[in-house]
């Protein structure tokens, strides 16, 4: 497309549809950029057009080297509507699609601040459930799980983590979701439902 930039540097996208938002990122040299907006059940019929709005913003040619899709915990729908576009864009660039827990885009706090050692995240799992995950967190990226994701009722949760910043059901970050995919490279991965 004309206009359009070609970088040496891998362009890397991420997505997730596992929450309420639609949460999306993009980098590449010299540049990032990234998306959370409250969609509700309507990941669908806005995740392409959203994903092509951040490319034409970026002026990239619509191809990614790199794929990291959001696996959940989420709904059974929203999860799936990722996995399959993820898997479908990584099929016809020919780019491996890396996944990672949608608990690891929620290490930063409603703030937008990064924090540093150990911060607990979990999503509403319904009926006095929560999904939920200890992470360590250095530089801005989960250097190490302290207690894998695991659906648990709060009680058990909270008694699991006193005293430690606790991250419930905030907006999901796409850059934090990007930098955790890349960290973890190009492991095995499964789809976790609510």
């Amino acid at each position: 497309m004309r206009g359009m930039q070609a970088f040496a540097t891998p362009v890397t996208l991420a997505l997730d549809t596992a929450t309420p938002f639609l949460t999306l990122a993009l980098t590449w040299e010299g540049g990032e950029l990234q998306l959370s907006e409250e969609v509700g059940r309507a990941h669908a019929e806005r995740l392409a057009d959203a994903v092509q709005s951040l490319f034409d913003r970026a002026g990239l040619s619509f191809r990614a080297d790199r794929l990291v899709i959001g696996t959940g915990p989420g709904s059974y729908t929203g999860v799936r509507v990722g996995a399959s576009y993820a898997l479908g864009l990584g099929r016809a660039w020919n780019t491996p699609v890396r996944g990672v827990s949608t608990l690891e885009a929620l290490v930063r706090g409603p703030d937008g601040r990064v924090p540093q050692g150990a911060v607990a995240v979990s999503l509403d799992a319904r009926r006095g459930n929560v999904y939920g995950a200890v992470y360590e967190v250095r530089g801005g990226s989960v250097t190490r799980v302290i207690h894998p994701p695991q659906k648990r009722p709060l009680e058990a949760f909270e008694a699991l983590t006193p005293g430690l910043p606790h991250h419930r059901d905030t907006v999901p970050d796409g850059l934090a979701l990007l930098r955790a995919g890349l960290d973890h490279g190009e492991s095995a991965w499964t789809l976790a439902y609510l």
